[in-house]
C-alpha cells in the first residue's frame, strides 16, 4: 500500500510487481530439464534468459519478453543457467518439487516450524523416455516434459488438474502472458525472487489462503500473503495468510515458505493461477483429491488442531475492557443472576495499572486480591483469559531490559527498527524470558492468554535467527503462538491460547479469532466468509467478535451476530462498549439468553463434532464446497454453512430479514427445533426461526444434547439426550464423546432400547 508515493511502515508486499517492471531486466524461464534421474527424481532445470523491451504497437507501449543476452563481466557467468530441481512423493496423492536459484544455500538452523516433521517419501511407478517421464501412484500420474520443461498433474482417472505455464503456453498474440515457471534477479538489490505459474480451467473455483476477508471463491483475485492488522474486515489484508489454497477440480497447493507471496489467482491472466513468491528457492506441495482428502494430506504435513478443552467451548463474555476486579465480579454475578451460561470472562487491555501497557502484572489499585479474585471466580464456574502482545513502548518496566539482553529485534546496524521494542521470538533466550513472565500468570490460575497482535515484525530487522524481516515477519505469527501454547500446555495441561494472528501451521495452536470486524451487514458476512477461508486450510477452530468490534454494536445486528456465534466454533463477546446483554432492551436479553441455552444444550454435539474435526483435520465450520464438492450451487455459497457433519446454519446478514434464500444439498432436512421437513436439491426463502436465524439438521441426524447448565463444569451428564431427526430412506448417524474419552459412532437401534432416551422429530 501507498499513500502519496510514500512506503508505509508494516505495508504488505506486492510481490508480482518485480516481475512486471521494465527495470528489473533480467527473466529466466523454465526452459528445460536436463539429466533427469529415475532414481533420484531429479534433474538441471535449465532457464532461457529474457528481459522486457518496450513496444510501440498501433499508438500503445506495451513491454513484452525479448530474448536476451549476457553482459555480465567478467565473461564467467552462464548465459542459460541451470539450478538442481528434484521431485518426491511424500504420500500417494502429494508431489513435492523443490528448486533452488541461490548459489550459496542458508545455513542449516531449526526444522520448518511450518513442517509437522519431516515428510516421507514413497516410490512412484517411474517410465522414462525421450521427451518425458512419467511419475505414477496409486492415487495420480505426473508427467515431466523435459523439452520444454512442463509438470503435468493427473487424478487416478486421468483428469488433468493442473500444469505448469511457460512462454508460449498460452498461446497468445503476445509473448508475457500468462506469466511463465521462472525466476527473476533484482536490479537493486540482487535478491533472486520465484513465479510459480499453473494452469486454470474453465469453471475452476480456489479457495483458502487463510483467513481471507474477500469472497469465497477466489478465482480472479489477487492476495498479498503478508501478515497485517488491517484495521477491520472488509479488505484484502488478513491477519492470517496462509499460503495454501485448494481447487474445486480435485487437488491442493501449498508452498512452503515464510517469504512474502502474491498469489495471482486469475486476476491478471484468466489461465493463470501464478504465486510470486520474494524467496529465491521453490518448494511446492501438490496434493490430489476431494477437498476433505486435501485436508488431511495438508494436516499430515503441517499438523492437526489439538482438540481444546471442553469448557472453552462455553461463553467468553468481554469487551474493550473490564478494567478492574469488581467489574470483573459484576459482570459474572449479573449472568449467574440473568440465568446466561458462561464459562469465561476475558480481561482486556485494561487490567495492568495502564491501559495497554502490558507489564504483566495486575494493576495494584484496581485488583485488590487478583489470585483470590480468580480462584473465587473458578468456584463459580468461570475461568480468566487475559490480555497481552509482545510489542514494549519506551516507558514499559521491561523495554530497557529487554534492549539490554539483546532480546529485542534489532536492524543490521544494531538499533530498532521501530520505537517500541519488539520482543524477538527466533532468540530461544526472549522465548524463555517471555514464557516465565506468562508462567507466573497461569500459576496464578489464569485459565488462558489471548495473543494479539503479532502481524508487525519488522521487514528491517536483523532477527537472532540469523535470517532477515523477509523471510521472519511472516513466521513471526508461528513462533508467538507456539510460545504461548507451549507455556500454557505446561501449566494448565492444555495448548489453548485465542490469537489473532497466523501463518501455515498456526493451527497446532488453538483458538484463533477474526480481529477487529466492523459493526455492520458486510462485517458480520466478510467475518463468515474469513472463517469458512480459514477452514479450508486446516484451522479447525475459530471465532469472531459477536456483533462486530471497532463500534457500539447496534441491538438489531447483535440479534443476528449471535445467532451465527452459536454455531461457531468458540463464542466470544467482545469490542467497543456495552457487550453485556442486559445493556440492551428486555427482548434482546431474553433472544441471548435463549440462543446461550440453546448453544448449552448442544454441547455434545458441539463437543463430539469438534473431536472428530480434530483428528482428521477438518474445521469445526464448514463451507459447503466442501462436504458437497459435486454440488455446482454449493462451489460458491459463502453466505451458509455447515456446523459439524450435520447442522447446516443460515444466518441473516441484513437489518430487518425476517427471511432468506437457502440452499439444502440432496437428502432431507428438518428444522432444528422443530423438525419441520424440507427435501434437499433445490432452493428454499426460509422464514427465520424465533433465535433469529435458520438452522436445519441432516436427515437421519441423531443429535445428543443435555441439559441447560450455568457452565460446562456443572453439566449433569446423565441427562443426555438424543434427538433422532427421522427422515425415510435416511441411515441413523451421529457421534458422542464424553469429556476425557474418544468419539464414538452412535447407533439407533441401541439408543431406542434406553427407554425415555429418544426425542423423534
Amino acid at each position: 500500500m501507498k499513500l502519496d508515493n510514500l512506503d508505509l511502515l508494516g505495508q504488505e508486499t506486492d510481490v508480482s510487481a518485480h516481475f512486471y517492471s521494465a527495470g528489473n531486466t533480467l527473466y529466466y524461464p523454465a526452459a528445460a530439464l536436463e539429466g533427469f534421474d529415475p532414481e533420484t527424481l531429479g534433474g538441471i532445470l535449465r532457464h532461457d534468459r529474457l528481459e522486457r523491451k518496450a513496444r510501440l504497437g498501433f499508438n500503445a507501449y506495451s513491454a513484452p519478453f525479448e530474448e536476451s543476452t549476457s553482459w555480465n563481466f567478467p565473461p564467467a557467468y552462464e548465459e542459460r543457467p541451470g539450478y538442481p530441481l528434484s521431485l518426491s512423493f511424500p504420500a500417494e496423492n502429494v508431489l513435492r518439487l523443490r528448486v533452488s536459484y541461490e548459489m550459496a544455500q542458508p545455513q542449516e538452523g531449526e526444522a520448518s516450524l511450518m513442517l509437522a516433521g519431516e515428510p516421507g517419501a514413497i516410490r512412484p511407478r517411474v517410465t522414462l523416455t525421450e521427451e518425458k517421464a512419467v511419475l505414477r501412484t496409486s492415487q495420480m500420474r505426473v508427467e515431466v516434459g523435459f523439452q520444454p520443461f512442463s509438470i503435468a498433474a493427473f487424478s487416478a482417472d486421468g483428469k488433468l488438474l493442473t500444469r505448469t505455464l511457460f512462454p508460449g503456453s498460452g498461446k497468445n498474440l503476445q509473448n508475457c502472458n500468462p506469466f511463465p515457471f521462472s525466476h527473476l534477479r533484482r536490479l537493486d538489490t540482487m535478491e533472486k525472487f520465484s513465479a510459480v505459474s499453473l494452469s486454470l480451467s474453465p469453471g475452476e473455483h480456489l479457495y483458502g489462503c487463510g483467513e481471507s476477508f474477500t469472497a469465497l471463491d477466489k478465482r480472479g483475485q489477487k492476495l498479498h500473503l503478508w501478515t497485517k492488522d488491517p484495521h477491520g474486515c472488509e479488505t484484502r489484508d488478513m491477519y492470517k495468510p496462509v499460503p495454501f489454497y485448494q481447487s474445486s477440480r480435485g487437488y491442493g497447493v501449498f508452498l512452503h515458505t515464510s517469504a512474502p507471496v502474491t498469489l495471482d489467482l486469475g486476476c491478471s491472466y484468466q489461465e493463470a493461477q501464478t504465486a510470486f513468491i520474494a524467496e529465491g528457492a521453490v518448494d511446492l506441495f501438490l496434493i490430489a483429491g476431494n477437498p476433505k482428502q486435501v485436508l488431511k494430506a495438508y494436516t499430515d504435513l503441517t499438523g492437526r488442531s489439538p482438540l481444546p478443552p471442553l469448557w472453552t467451548f462455553g461463553l467468553w463474555m468481554s469487551r474493550i475492557t473490564y478494567k478492574s476486579e469488581e467489574e470483573a465480579r459484576q459482570v459474572a454475578a449479573r449472568l449467574r443472576e440473568e440465568e446466561i451460561p458462561c464459562d469465561v470472562i476475558h480481561l482486556d487491555t485494561g487490567w495492568f495499572e495502564h491501559d495497554w501497557r502490558c507489564d504483566y502484572a495486575f494493576s495494584p489499585t484496581r485488583f485488590e486480591d487478583p489470585q483470590k479474585m480468580i480462584a473465587g471466580l473458578r468456584q463459580e464456574g468461570f475461568r480468566i483469559c487475559l490480555w497481552q502482545l509482545p510489542y514494549f513502548t519506551p516507558a514499559n518496566r521491561y523495554y530497557r531490559e529487554l534492549i539490554e539482553k539483546g532480546y529485542a529485534v534489532r536492524t543490521a546496524d544494531g538499533l530498532l527498527p521501530t520505537d517500541d521494542a519488539i520482543l524477538d521470538l527466533s532468540n530461544p533466550e526472549a522465548v524463555a524470558w517471555y514464557q516465565e513472565k506468562l508462567e507466573g500468570l497461569l500459576k496464578m490460575g489464569v485459565a488462558a492468554i489471548k495473543a494479539d497482535f503479532g502481524e508487525a515484525a519488522p521487514l528491517a530487522g536483523l532477527y537472532h535467527s540469523g535470517r532477515s524481516g523477509r523471510v521472519e515477519h511472516n513466521l513471526y505469527p508461528l513462533r508467538y503462538n507456539r510460545a504461548v501454547s507451549e507455556v500454557t500446555k505446561r501449566v494448565t495441561g492444555s495448548p489453548l491460547i485465542w490469537a489473532r494472528s497466523a501463518w501455515a501451521g498456526s493451527q497446532r495452536y488453538p483458538v484463533h479469532w477474526g480481529g477487529d470486524a466492523e459493526n455492520t451487514d458486510m462485517g458480520m458476512l466478510s467475518s463468515l466468509r474469513a472463517g469458512l477461508s480459514l477452514g479450508m486450510c486446516g484451522f479447525s477452530f475459530w471465532s469472531s467478535d459477536i456483533g462486530g468490534f471497532a463500534r457500539n454494536t447496534p441491538e438489531e445486528l447483535y440479534r443476528r451476530w449471535s445467532f451465527m456465534g452459536i454455531f461457531t466454533s468458540h463464542m466470544r463477546c467482545h469490542g467497543a462498549p456495552p457487550k453485556e446483554p442486559w445493556a440492551f432492551s428486555e427482548d434482546f436479553l431474553c433472544l441471548f439468553r435463549e440462543q446461550m441455552r440453546l448453544r448449552y444444550r448442544l454441547t455434545p454435539y458441539v463437543y463430539a463434532q469438534a473431536a472428530r474435526s480434530s483428528a482428521q483435520g477438518l474445521p469445526l465450520m464448514r463451507a459447503m464446497v466442501l462436504e458437497y464438492p459435486s454440488d455446482p450451487a454449493c462451489q460458491t455459497l459463502e453466505d451458509q454453512y455447515l456446523f459439524g457433519e450435520d447442522i447446516l446454519v443460515a444466518p441473516l446478514f441484513e437489518e430487518g430479514c425476517r427471511e432468506r434464500p437457502v440452499y439444502l444439498p440432496q437428502g432431507t432436512w428438518k428444522e432444528l427445533l422443530t423438525g419441520q421437513s424440507y427435501a434437499g436439491g433445490r432452493w428454499y426463502i426460509l422464514p427465520a426461526g424465533e433465535l433469529c436465524g435458520i438452522a436445519l439438521v441432516r436427515g437421519g441426524a441423531l443429535l445428543p444434547v443435555v441439559d441447560v447448565a450455568s457452565c460446562t463444569d456443572s453439566i449433569d451428564w446423565s441427562t443426555l439426550r438424543y434427538r433422532y431427526y427421522a427422515a425415510q430412506g435416511a441411515e441413523a448417524h451421529g457421534w458422542l464423546c464424553l469429556p476425557g474419552e474418544e468419539p464414538r459412532p452412535l447407533a439407533k437401534d441401541t439408543l431406542l432400547q434406553e427407554s425415555g432416551k429418544v426425542d423423534i422429530l
